[in-house]
Protein backbone atom coordinates (compact mmCIF):
# COMPACT_ATOMS: atom_id res chain seq x y z
CA UNK A 1 0.00 0.00 0.00
CA UNK A 2 2.71 2.20 0.57
CA UNK A 3 4.03 1.97 -2.82
CA UNK A 4 0.53 2.91 -4.15
CA UNK A 5 0.28 6.26 -1.82
CA UNK A 6 4.09 6.95 -2.53
CA UNK A 7 3.58 6.47 -6.38
CA UNK A 8 -0.36 8.80 -6.26
CA UNK A 9 1.97 11.80 -4.61
CA UNK A 10 4.80 11.42 -7.07
CA UNK A 11 2.72 11.57 -9.49
CA UNK A 12 -0.05 14.04 -8.33
CA UNK A 13 3.18 16.59 -7.83
CA UNK A 14 4.65 16.17 -11.11
CA UNK A 15 0.93 16.27 -12.89
CA UNK A 16 -0.20 19.22 -10.65
CA UNK A 17 2.54 21.29 -9.28
CA UNK A 18 4.28 20.87 -12.47
CA UNK A 19 1.81 23.08 -14.72
CA UNK A 20 1.33 25.20 -11.76
CA UNK A 21 4.97 26.35 -11.69
CA UNK A 22 5.34 26.69 -15.24
CA UNK A 23 2.47 28.67 -15.71
CA UNK A 24 3.00 30.94 -13.24
CA UNK A 25 6.58 31.71 -14.12
CA UNK A 26 5.12 31.97 -17.54
CA UNK A 27 2.74 34.49 -16.69
CA UNK A 28 4.41 38.14 -15.64
CA UNK A 29 6.91 37.76 -18.67
CA UNK A 30 3.36 37.09 -20.83
CA UNK A 31 1.45 40.19 -18.97
CA UNK A 32 4.33 42.90 -19.56
CA UNK A 33 4.48 41.51 -23.59
CA UNK A 34 1.18 40.77 -24.67
CA UNK A 35 -1.21 42.83 -21.90
CA UNK A 36 -4.70 41.29 -21.56
CA UNK A 37 -4.07 37.98 -23.96
CA UNK A 38 -6.01 35.08 -24.22
CA UNK A 39 -2.49 33.55 -23.32
CA UNK A 40 -2.47 35.19 -20.87
CA UNK A 41 -6.13 33.65 -19.33
CA UNK A 42 -5.19 30.60 -20.70
CA UNK A 43 -1.88 30.68 -17.76
CA UNK A 44 -4.38 31.84 -15.38
CA UNK A 45 -6.56 29.21 -15.85
CA UNK A 46 -3.78 26.53 -15.29
CA UNK A 47 -2.72 28.11 -12.52
CA UNK A 48 -6.63 28.18 -10.78
CA UNK A 49 -7.38 24.36 -11.97
CA UNK A 50 -4.37 22.82 -11.58
CA UNK A 51 -4.00 24.64 -8.24
CA UNK A 52 -6.40 23.08 -6.96
CA UNK A 53 -5.80 19.37 -8.20
CA UNK A 54 -2.59 20.14 -6.26
CA UNK A 55 -4.65 19.59 -2.96
CA UNK A 56 -4.33 15.73 -3.96
CA UNK A 57 -0.22 15.94 -3.36
CA UNK A 58 -0.16 16.98 0.12
CA UNK A 59 -2.81 14.41 1.01
CA UNK A 60 -1.20 11.49 -0.69
CA UNK A 61 1.91 12.70 1.08
CA UNK A 62 0.29 12.45 4.52
CA UNK A 63 -1.48 9.35 3.87
CA UNK A 64 2.05 8.22 2.52
CA UNK A 65 4.44 9.66 5.97
CA UNK A 66 1.60 7.93 8.11
CA UNK A 67 1.76 5.11 6.13
CA UNK A 68 5.77 4.94 6.74
CA UNK A 69 5.53 6.00 10.34
CA UNK A 70 7.23 9.33 9.51
CA UNK A 71 4.78 12.00 10.56
CA UNK A 72 6.62 13.23 13.41
CA UNK A 73 9.98 13.57 11.42
CA UNK A 74 11.77 17.19 11.29
CA UNK A 75 12.16 17.33 7.03
CA UNK A 76 8.20 15.80 6.95
CA UNK A 77 7.45 18.65 9.27
CA UNK A 78 9.22 21.59 7.51
CA UNK A 79 8.45 20.28 4.03
CA UNK A 80 4.32 20.53 5.76
CA UNK A 81 4.73 24.07 6.61
CA UNK A 82 6.90 25.23 3.21
CA UNK A 83 3.92 23.62 1.13
CA UNK A 84 1.29 25.28 3.33
CA UNK A 85 2.91 28.96 2.69
CA UNK A 86 3.90 27.33 -0.90
CA UNK A 87 -0.31 27.44 -1.52
CA UNK A 88 -0.83 30.50 0.52
CA UNK A 89 1.50 32.37 -1.79
CA UNK A 90 -0.64 30.93 -4.61
CA UNK A 91 -4.13 30.95 -3.20
CA UNK A 92 -3.67 34.53 -1.15
CA UNK A 93 -1.00 36.32 -4.08
CA UNK A 94 -0.71 35.20 -7.30
CA UNK A 95 -3.92 34.13 -8.50
CA UNK A 96 -5.52 37.33 -7.18
CA UNK A 97 -2.33 39.28 -8.82
CA UNK A 98 -2.93 37.63 -12.27
CA UNK A 99 -6.69 38.61 -12.08
CA UNK A 100 -5.58 41.82 -11.32
CA UNK A 101 -3.51 41.85 -14.18
CA UNK A 102 -6.06 40.12 -17.04
CA UNK A 103 -8.08 43.71 -16.16
CA UNK A 104 -5.06 45.97 -16.32
CA UNK A 105 -2.18 44.28 -17.83
CA UNK A 106 -0.05 45.14 -15.00
CA UNK A 107 1.93 42.20 -12.99
CA UNK A 108 3.82 44.19 -10.48
CA UNK A 109 5.14 41.60 -8.30
CA UNK A 110 4.27 38.41 -9.92
CA UNK A 111 7.70 37.51 -11.50
CA UNK A 112 8.82 37.89 -7.89
CA UNK A 113 6.08 35.95 -6.09
CA UNK A 114 6.03 33.01 -8.24
CA UNK A 115 10.43 32.67 -7.91
CA UNK A 116 9.28 32.22 -4.45
CA UNK A 117 6.60 30.05 -5.37
CA UNK A 118 8.74 27.56 -7.23
CA UNK A 119 12.28 28.37 -4.74
CA UNK A 120 9.30 26.72 -1.87
CA UNK A 121 8.31 23.68 -3.92
CA UNK A 122 11.59 23.07 -4.79
CA UNK A 123 12.89 22.93 -1.26
CA UNK A 124 10.21 20.57 -0.82
CA UNK A 125 11.18 18.32 -3.23
CA UNK A 126 15.25 18.50 -2.20
CA UNK A 127 13.58 17.34 1.15
CA UNK A 128 11.37 14.11 0.06
CA UNK A 129 14.79 13.08 -1.55
CA UNK A 130 16.89 13.84 0.84
CA UNK A 131 15.28 12.84 4.19
CA UNK A 132 17.26 13.70 7.00
CA UNK A 133 18.00 10.79 8.97
CA UNK A 134 16.68 8.20 6.39
CA UNK A 135 17.95 4.64 6.54
CA UNK A 136 17.80 4.49 2.79
CA UNK A 137 21.46 5.59 2.32
CA UNK A 138 20.50 8.20 0.03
Amino acid sequence: MTKLLLSLHVLAAIVAIGPVTVAASMFPAVARRDGTGDRLRLLHRICRVYGVVGVAVPVFGLATASSLGVLGDAWLLTSIGLTLVAALILGLLIIPGQERALVDGQADRLGMLTGIFNLLWATVTVLMIVRPGSTTGA
